[in-house]
C-alpha cells in the first residue's frame, strides 16, 4: 500500500451502531463530553509502538473526510435514521485536536478526549487502521491463500449444515459480519462479505459494515454498543438507575426500531433486574458479549418465561469471540427454544493463520466522571479508578473479579 493511501476512504466504513448511537446522542445528551483509551490485550510480536508515524498520517487522512451526497441519500433512506440527523452529518468530520497518539514505554497509548458526538466515532476507524497498519507487512500470497482455504471450510461447513441439519430446526441459522474493527485489511473484508452474501443467501443476514452493506445492497446491523450504557453512569441519573435509563431512552428514539438490547454492563444479575415486563415487551430479543453463552441463553429464556413471555417470540443474538462451529453448537441447542442470531468478528474477516491483534477502544470517562463495564468476562473490565469499581460493584451486588489468565509473555 503507498505511503499516501489512506485506509478507511469512506465515513460509511464502520458499524452501524456508531450511527445509531450518535443520533440518540446528537438528540438526548449533544453537550456530553467523552474520553477513550486505547489497550491491546495480547503481546503482539511487533510492538505497535513502530506504528506511530503511519498512525498519525492515517489520522490526518482520517480527519479530512466527508460524507458524499450520496452517501447521505443513503443514510436517509434507513428508515430509522431521522432527517434532522443527516442534515448534521452534512456537516460531519472528525476533528484532529481530539485523537491524540504517544508511546508509554512499549505500549501505543491512543486517547481521545472531545464531546461524545465526535469522540465515539473514532472507535471503529482507529481499530480498523490500527489492525491493517499492523498486518501490512506480514501480507503475502501465502497468507492470502491460507485465509481463502480457511473462509472455503467455514463455508463448506454451514452450506453442510444448510443441507443436512437446517430441516430439522425450528428456526433458521442467522449470521452476520461483526468483522470490522479487527479485519486483517478493508480488501479482505469486503471480500469476505461478498463471498459469505454470495454463497449463503438464506443464512447470510448482513454485516455490521454500513459502506459494504449498502455497496452490496444487504442489510447492515447492529443497534448499541457498552458505552452508550456506560455514558448513562454520568449523565445525572442514580447510579442504580443507569440501565434502566439507557433503555428508556434507546425506546424513545427508536419505538420499535433497532429491539435488540446489550445485556453484560455490569453483569447478567444486574441487567435482569432492570429488564423487566416493559422493556422486555418492547425489545425484540437480547444480546450475548461475554461469560458463558449457554449459561446466559437459558438464563434470558427463564427470565422471559418468568415474565409470561413466549421465548419463540424473542431472539438472543451471540457475538462473543464465536467461530462458525460454536455458532452452530449455539444453534442446535437453543433454535428448540427461541429464535438465534450470531454475530461473527475475527473469526470472518482476521482468520489468516496470524495472530490476531486483541484491540479495544473503550470509553473511560464521561463528562468528567469515570465509567465502567463490569464484564462477565475476566480481562475485559477497562477502568483505572479502583474507587468507581468497587462503588459499581457494590451498587450493583457484583462478585469481585475473577483472576484473569495469563497472556503470552
Amino acid at each position: 500500500m503507498p505511503k499516501n493511501t489512506p485506509i478507511i476512504q469512506s465515513l460509511l466504513d464502520t458499524d452501524l451502531y456508531k450511527f445509531t448511537m450518535l443520533q440518540v446522542v446528537l438528540h438526548q445528551f449533544p453537550a456530553a463530553h467523552g474520553e477513550y483509551e486505547f489497550r491491546c490485550r495480547n503481546h503482539p510480536d511487533t510492538p505497535l509502538t513502530q506504528l506511530r508515524q503511519q498512525l498519525e498520517a492515517q489520522l490526518d487522512m482520517l480527519c479530512e473526510l466527508r460524507f458524499s451526497q450520496d452517501e447521505l441519500d443513503y443514510l436517509r433512506g434507513l428508515r430509522f435514521i431521522k432527517s434532522d440527523y443527516v442534515d448534521y452529518l452534512e456537516l460531519f468530520h472528525l476533528q484532529r485536536r481530539f485523537i491524540s497518539v504517544s508511546e508509554e514505554g512499549e505500549q501505543l497509548a491512543i486517547r481521545i478526549k472531545g464531546p461524545m458526538v465526535q469522540a465515539m466515532f473514532f472507535e471503529i476507524f482507529v481499530l480498523a487502521i490500527v489492525n491493517e497498519l499492523y498486518f501490512l507487512p506480514l501480507d503475502s500470497k501465502a497468507v492470502r491463500e491460507e485465509g481463502h482455504r480457511r473462509l472455503e471450510a467455514k463455508l463448506a461447513e454451514l452450506e453442510r449444515f444448510q443441507r443436512e441439519e437446517a430441516a430439522g430446526q425450528r428456526f433458521p441459522l442467522l449470521i452476520a459480519d461483526f468483522g470490522t474493527r479487527r479485519r486483517f485489511s478493508r480488501d479482505w473484508q469486503a471480500h469476505v462479505v461478498e463471498r459469505l452474501n454470495h454463497a449463503l443467501p438464506q443464512v447470510f443476514r448482513g454485516t455490521s459494515n454500513v459502506y459494504l452493506a449498502r455497496k452490496l445492497g444487504i442489510t447492515p446491523i447492529g443497534t448499541m454498543a457498552h458505552e452508550f450504557f456506560q455514558a448513562f453512569q454520568a449523565l445525572g441519573v442514580r447510579l442504580r438507575d443507569f440501565q434502566t435509563a439507557a433503555l428508556e431512552s434507546w425506546v424513545q428514539e427508536y419505538r420499535g426500531d433497532l429491539g435488540i438490547a446489550l445485556t453484560d454492563v455490569v453483569g447478567m444479575d444486574a441487567f435482569l433486574a432492570d429488564f423487566d415486563l416493559y422493556f422486555a415487551k418492547l425489545f425484540d430479543g437480547l444480546r450475548h458479549d461475554s461469560g458463558d453463552p449457554y449459561i446466559w441463553g437459558e438464563r434470558a429464556i427463564a427470565h422471559y418465561r418468568k415474565l409470561r413471555i413466549d421465548p419463540a417470540t424473542k431472539m438472543l443474538t451471540f457475538s462473543d469471540g464465536l467461530s462458525v462451529d460454536s455458532a452452530l453448537a449455539l444453534q442446535r441447542h437453543f433454535s428448540p427454544h427461541i429464535q438465534v442470531s450470531f454475530g461473527i468478528g475475527t473469526h470472518f474477516t482476521n482468520d489468516m493463520g496470524l495472530e490476531p491483534l486483541q484491540i479495544v477502544l473503550k470509553l473511560v470517562s464521561c463528562n468528567g466522571q469515570p465509567v465502567a463495564k463490569l464484564s462477565d468476562s475476566p480481562g475485559k473490565t477497562m477502568c483505572s479508578d479502583e474507587t468507581f469499581l468497587a462503588y459499581l460493584r457494590q451498587v450493583f451486588k457484583a462478585p469481585a473479579p475473577r483472576q484473569e489468565p495469563p497472556t503470552k509473555p
